[in-house]
C-alpha cells in the first residue's frame, strides 16, 4: 500500500489547532484522566498519580533507532524519544529501568521540541514517541513549537495499548502512525501482569479508534511507513497473552492490518514472580502464534523468530 499523504497530519492541521489540542489535553491533567486509570490527581498542581510524572516532560534518551520495525527504520532510522515512566506495571518489562525505575531527566517543552528537530536534522524518517500515554499534553505542545520551526516528519505513537479514547480523539489529525501493543486478549491477565483493569476492553476500544483515524499502514515507494496502524503482539509462554483472541479482534478491524508477532520475550524485571513467565518461549509457541494470525486472515505479518 503506497502512501499518498504529502505532509504529516499535524502540518495539515496547523499550529493554531495543535496548540488548542495541547491546551485541551493539559486541562485533562487538573484531575488526570489521560489514561484508563483515571487517577484524578491534579498533576498541574504538583500531585502525582500512578505514572509518577508531573506536568513537565521527563525523557530517558533520544536518537535514531534501528531496532524498530522495518517500515519505521528505513535507511536512516526511527527518531525515538524514550519517555520516562509508564501507565502500565508489566512484571516482565524489558525496559523496566526506564518505565519502572524512572531513569530519565525532567526537561522543558522547549527542549522536547529541540529533540524532535535534532532527529529531523539527523535524517530520521519519523518522530517516534515511545511510551507517550502519560505525557501526551507536553508532547503535543512540543510538536507545536517544533512545527513552527520547520518540523515535517510523521509522528509515531508507540504505546502499550492501554489508552483512553477521549485522549486519542484529541490526537486525531496529529498522530500519523499508531503503534500500540495488543498485550493480552484477557483482562484478568492484564490486571495480574500489568496492573491494568479492563485491559482488553480498553485496548479494543483504542485499536478501533486508532484504525478509524489513520486506517491501514501505508508505505511509500522507498518502503517507509507514512501513515496508518501497526500493531505489536508479544508472544508469551503458555499462551498467557491469549493470542488467538487478539488476532481475531485485529482482523475484525481489517485483515490488512500490519502486525508484528514478536518472539523476543525473555524473563526480566519481576517475571520470576509468576511461574509461567519464568522461561523463554519455544519456537513451537511462536509458530503457533503466527498460525493464529494467519488463521484469522491477517497477512501483513512481521514474524521473525529470534532464535532464543
Amino acid at each position: 500500500m503506497v502512501a499518498n499523504h504529502s505532509h504529516p497530519a499535524y502540518v495539515r492541521l496547523g499550529a493554531e489547532t495543535v496548540a488548542k489540542r495541547a491546551a485541551e489535553l493539559q486541562a485533562m491533567m487538573h484531575s488526570c484522566r489521560l489514561c484508563p486509570h483515571e487517577c484524578n490527581v491534579n498533576r498541574l498542581g504538583g500531585e502525582i498519580g500512578l505514572c509518577r510524572v508531573g506536568d513537565s516532560p521527563k525523557v530517558s534518551s533520544f536518537g535514531p533507532h534501528f531496532g524498530e520495525e522495518t517500515p519505521l527504520v528505513g535507511r536512516c532510522g526511527s527518531g525515538t524519544i524514550f519517555l520516562t515512566c509508564c501507565n502500565l506495571r508489566c512484571l516482565f518489562c524489558q525496559n523496566y529501568d526506564i518505565s519502572q525505575l524512572d531513569r530519565g531527566d525532567e526537561v522543558t517543552t522547549e527542549r522536547l521540541a529541540e529533540m524532535m528537530l535534532n532527529l529531523q536534522t539527523q535524517g530520521c524518517h519519523n518522530i517516534n514517541w515511545v511510551t507517550p500515554t502519560h505525557q501526551v499534553p507536553v508532547l503535543v505542545e512540543g510538536t507545536r513549537i517544533a512545527l513552527e520551526r520547520g518540523l515535517n516528519l510523521p509522528i509515531v505513537y508507540n504505546c502499550g495499548g492501554y489508552e483512553s479514547v477521549e485522549t486519542l480523539g484529541l490526537l486525531d489529525g496529529i498522530v500519523d502512525i499508531y503503534m500500540p501493543d495488543a498485550k493480552y486478549g484477557d483482562s484478568e491477565v492484564g490486571a495480574k501482569l500489568s496492573g491494568a483493569k479492563f485491559y482488553w476492553e480498553r485496548c479494543r476500544e483504542a485499536l478501533a479508534e486508532m484504525h478509524r483515524q489513520v486506517g491501514d499502514l501505508e508505505i511509500d515507494a522507498e518502503g517507509v511507513a507514512r501513515r496508518g496502524l501497526l500493531v505489536r503482539h508479544l508472544v508469551l509462554p503458555e499462551n498467557l497473552a491469549k493470542t488467538e483472541i487478539v488476532m481475531e479482534y485485529i482482523a475484525s478491524l481489517s485483515q490488512d492490518t500490519y502486525v508484528n508477532v514478536m518472539a523476543q520475550y525473555r524473563p526480566q524485571h519481576r517475571a520470576y514472580e509468576v511461574d509461567d513467565l519464568a522461561r523463554h518461549i519455544t519456537k513451537q509457541e511462536f509458530e503457533w502464534a503466527v498460525q493464529m494470525a494467519l488463521d484469522a486472515g491477517l497477512h501483513r505479518l512481521d514474524k521473525r523468530w529470534a532464535g532464543l
